[in-house]
């Protein structure tokens, strides 16, 4: 059974960082990089999904 990421977002550098954007209530800022082959990477604290724009994992379709 697959499940949707609760947030996606398009991002145009492979380093990210990710704090869970709501201030108090979201998680310690952790640095991710997106892998090349796969061209997505999700947060293991907030389960946000982060996709390169022009990777394999860029449809379009993103909001």
């Amino acid at each position: 059974m697959s499940f949707e990421a609760p947030e996606t977002k398009i991002v145009e550098t492979a380093k990210i960082a990710c704090d869970g954007g709501e201030g108090a209530l979201g998680h310690p800022r952790v640095w991710l990089h997106i892998p090349e082959e796969t061209g997505f990477i999700e947060c293991g604290y907030c389960d946000a999904k982060y996709i390169l724009k022009g990777g394999p994992a860029d449809t379009g379709s993103a909001a």
